[in-house]
């Protein structure tokens, strides 16, 4: 709600109407403030929307045009805290997980019961089945020293340690009790994922599944310090993977009707071309047509560092709030040339893995076609350079509609793949789309070779076209507004992590410029869907506009109740 003198001037305006920014605006219009969300987008969601995207060519097929499998969300208490499900938000557990089918006819299947997928292994080696409980066992574990630290500031010790319970502190000694054990853990986190693959298992149709969720990370399984990406297989059984009924959207639509029924507003087709700086104060944005709006308390960005600090703000404002920030946000913050060629289609029928004793379970999950660790590391390593990996493609794909029937008429269905690809071309700078070398021609030409891919495990794929979607490197960015399409905002590797997302210095989710913060992917604990950067940047401005004798009774009390929780675990009472 605006204030009364000035209809422009709200408490806190918050930049970009993704999930994070709605998950910020919700905690602090339940806090009292006054909050406006600005949207470049004709919609909010950011890159969680589910849309209509071909109205003409497939009426009534409903696409999740980025992100689809929710897994992080389920790791914090923004669902419960924001109690969505008065929304209308209703989470369709997936199981099986994951489908994975081998050139050869065998299948990795993946349930959400460890015991199932245990059963699935062991008809191909009894060794590796007893190997893959202990694997999961272990990453489900250290999973749970992670969690109190991905919904806390990276900085706020207090915080972190008031997320510890009883269980989650037997999880941390059971991985990092004695010296031995927290010095293999630390080697485990720092080795990459196909090393620590080989250590665990013998079959390639156990390793090449493992590897390539853990590659969703942005990186090739042969990158050293990505080992944790291994919990990307290990939430698919706990917490488990999930999909909002009617699409990612859906998540989004329970968020805008949270903040509207707490007078937030959303304004959309909104960019903003500046942020408007006051004595080192942010006051305020400017959007693209020239109109102003003005914060009381604070601006919140939910767009890359890069961004924020190079484009939106003016050099002088930087430079005087920290006059060594530009160059080290320029310089130090980079990105991989990774991005996705993104494909969606309409489907007359569901497809079927005739060669793989099809069983229609086997949509439900997600469809990995990764033949082998190697063909997976070509996949992201051809990117970096520039190449398009087209030689034996890989991908995730994903029939949503066969879990959620209402994305499609009745009787169809849609598909959603994900192809990884290069942002920038070798050897095409300045030409094409953006520069990238990306063209209608082009795009449609890798979209057709990873579909023949996708025909040789589900041949009816052809036929079961009604339309297609192809979305290229170049157009992501642009609907996404990411740098280098990189809809993580910047890598997900270790030195881009926690205290270090973005830089140590802005990783807390406050800036040198007062009354300035970042939310967002960019943002600790980063990328997917997972409400952790809005809720705790949320946190983080609450504790600044209260006493410090408001936020140390908090403290004491988190760390009250964290000492009760031990003492019962330990006692058992």
């Amino acid at each position: 709600m605006p204030g009364s003198s000035d209809v422009d001037t709200y408490d806190v305006v918050i930049i970009g109407a993704g999930h994070n920014g709605l998950v910020c605006a919700a905690y602090l219009l339940k806090a009292g403030y006054s909050v406006l969300l600005l949207e470049k987008r004709e919609i909010p969601g950011g890159a969680a929307t589910t849309e209509e995207v071909m109205p003409d060519e497939a009426p009534g097929f409903r696409f999740n045009l980025c992100a689809i499998d929710h897994e992080f969300i389920h790791l914090g208490p923004v669902v419960e805290e924001l109690e969505l499900e008065k929304f209308g938000l209703e989470y369709l557990y997936c199981d099986p997980v994951v489908f994975c089918p081998h050139p050869d006819g065998r299948y990795f299947l993946a349930h959400r019961s460890v015991d199932k997928t245990c059963g699935e292994i062991a008809r191909y080696s009894e060794r590796d089945a007893r190997k893959y409980r202990e694997f999961i066992d272990f990453w489900q574990r250290a999973m749970g020293v992670f969690i109190p630290i991905f919904n806390a500031p990276p900085k706020s010790l207090l915080d972190i340690a008031g997320n510890f319970d009883g269980a989650k502190l037997a999880d941390l000694f059971s991985v990092i009790g004695g010296p031995n054990k927290t010095l293999d853990f630390a080697q485990s986190l720092l080795t990459s994922p196909r090393d620590m693959l080989e250590e665990w298992f013998d079959l390639e149709l156990v390793r090449a599944p493992l590897a390539r969720l853990a590659a969703e990370l942005g990186a090739p399984p042969s990158q050293k310090a990505l080992a944790f990406g291994a919990v990307m297989m290990a939430m698919r059984h706990n917490p488990g993977m999930a999909r909002p009924r009617g699409g990612t959207g859906a998540l989004v639509a329970a968020l805008v009707r949270l903040v509207e029924s707490l007078g937030g507003e959303i304004l959309c087709n909104q960019s903003v071309r500046r942020i408007l700086v006051e004595e080192n104060r942010a006051v305020g944005v400017e959007t693209a047509d020239g109109r102003a709006y003005r914060a009381r308390h604070g601006v919140v960005s939910n767009i890359d560092a890069k961004r924020v600090f190079l484009h939106l703000i003016d050099p002088a404002d930087v430079d005087r709030a920290d006059d060594k920030l530009r160059e080290r946000v320029e310089r130090k913050i980079g990105n991989s040339n990774e991005t996705i060629l993104k494909i969606d289609l309409a489907l007359s029928e569901p497809l079927r893995f005739e060669h793989h004793q099809h069983r229609d379970e086997y949509l439900i999950g997600s469809i990995l076609i990764a033949d082998s660790v190697d063909q997976v590391e070509i996949a992201h390593s051809d990117p970096a350079v520039g190449k398009i990996p087209l030689e034996d493609p890989s991908m995730y794909v994903v029939v949503p509609s066969v879990l959620d029937p209402s994305l499609a008429p009745e009787g169809k269905h849609t598909a959603w793949i994900e192809f990884f690809a290069p942002y920038q071309i070798a050897g095409a700078e300045g030409t094409g789309q953006m520069g990238t070398g990306w063209t209608d021609e082009l795009k449609n030409k890798v979209a057709d070779q990873v579909i023949d891919k996708l025909a040789q495990y589900a041949p009816n794929v052809h036929k079961a076209t009604i339309a297609r979607n192809v979305e290229s490197p170049a157009e992501l960015a642009d609907r996404l507004g990411a740098l280098k399409g990189n809809y993580y905002h910047l890598d997900m590797t270790i030195d881009y992590l926690m205290f270090f997302r973005p830089l140590p210095e802005i990783a807390n989710y406050k800036t040198p410029i007062d009354g300035l913060y970042l939310s967002g992917a960019g943002t600790h604990p980063g990328g997917s869907v997972s409400g952790m950067p809005g809720r705790n940047a949320a946190r983080v401005f609450l504790h600044e506009q209260r006493p410090i004798a408001e936020t140390a009774k908090d403290a004491v009390k988190s760390l009250s109740e964290t000492a009760k929780s031990v003492y019962r675990s330990l006692t058992g009472s």
